[in-house]
């Protein structure tokens, strides 16, 4: 069932809940995000991001996502995420994306509000849902710049609760990421979050908040950030980590049995692990609610 990123949000405020947001370039993982939903009966959504295009073309991946969750027995969102240009956001718009993230967290504020006021009203047009952030994780996706820092090793810039506030107020989005004390990317050590911060947001603004960098944080973290008002965490690079190690030890043991390595078994094994470790996620997201499908 194909859902704008609205409802799904207003799914996870009436339960209490955070909606999994997974990167799934490679089709492994578009089966293992829509599979693992409908094992578990919670919605997700399926994403796709800019940063990824040399790996998996909006213009390919984007119809299989969308065919995916169209057909799914759980709501599920195709999402836009990291987007930094807007003719960019338009292609997935025109391909039937439900939901998008302009990010221009690294342009001076004014340009940031301006810009996501374009993206809001582009979304509009599309009856898509449209996620904004305002300070910065310091690490890009895709771990372009200090991939493995702490927050503050990476250089991030908390979110400001009051200027959120005016940061919806003037741009007319849907849902808001902010920065709290996750990155992008592997973690070197225990990340620590600021809930005072992310209790300050929630406080001056009504709109669903969003976690990125949740990889690495633990089960209980994330509980305590739901309950902050987190209702949509995107998770990558875990999930992409543990897929690799899998089919990596595929391969030692194919060499040493002396047996022909195929990409099909890596394939089918990548997205085993995948399925487990995207199932399991979910279940922590849930946060204790009942199913939804």
């Amino acid at each position: 069932m194909l859902v704008n990123l609205r409802d799904i949000c207003a799914i996870a405020e009436q339960n209490n809940m955070a909606i999994g947001q997974f990167n799934a370039p490679t089709l492994e993982a578009m089966r293992a995000v829509v599979d693992a939903a409908e094992a578990t009966g919670y919605p997700v959504m399926i994403g796709h991001a800019e940063v990824h295009e040399d790996v998996a073309p909006l213009d390919v991946v984007g119809p299989a996502m969308v065919a995916l969750a169209e057909r799914a027995s759980v709501p599920v969102c195709v999402h836009l995420d990291h987007c930094e240009h807007l003719s960019y956001m338009r292609r997935a718009l025109e391909l039937g994306f439900t939901g998008a993230m302009y990010d221009g967290s690294m342009e001076p504020y004014e340009v940031n509000v301006e810009n996501s006021a374009r993206a809001a009203a582009m979304c509009h047009d599309f009856d898509c849902g449209l996620e904004c952030e305002l300070g910065s994780m310091g690490s890009r996706e895709g771990g372009a710049t200090a991939q493995g820092g702490t927050a503050e090793e990476a250089g991030a810039i908390y979110t400001n609760p009051d200027q959120a506030r005016a940061f919806v107020e003037a741009t007319g989005l849907d849902a808001l990421a902010c920065s709290f004390g996750t990155v992008h990317g592997i973690y070197k050590g225990e990340p620590h979050l600021s809930f005072d911060v992310l209790t300050q947001i929630r406080e001056r603004v009504k709109v669903p908040l969003v976690m990125h960098g949740g990889s690495g944080v633990s089960d209980e973290d994330y509980h305590k950030a739901i309950d902050a008002g987190i209702r949509k965490v995107n998770y990558f690079t875990y999930g992409d980590k543990f897929a690799g190690e899998a089919a990596s030890s595929a391969v030692d043991a194919a060499r040493v049995a002396g047996d022909v390595v195929y990409w099909s078994k890596l394939s089918s094994v990548a997205y085993e692990r995948l399925l487990e470790d995207f199932t399991q996620v979910i279940k922590v997201f849930a946060n204790g609610a009942d199913p939804v499908a």
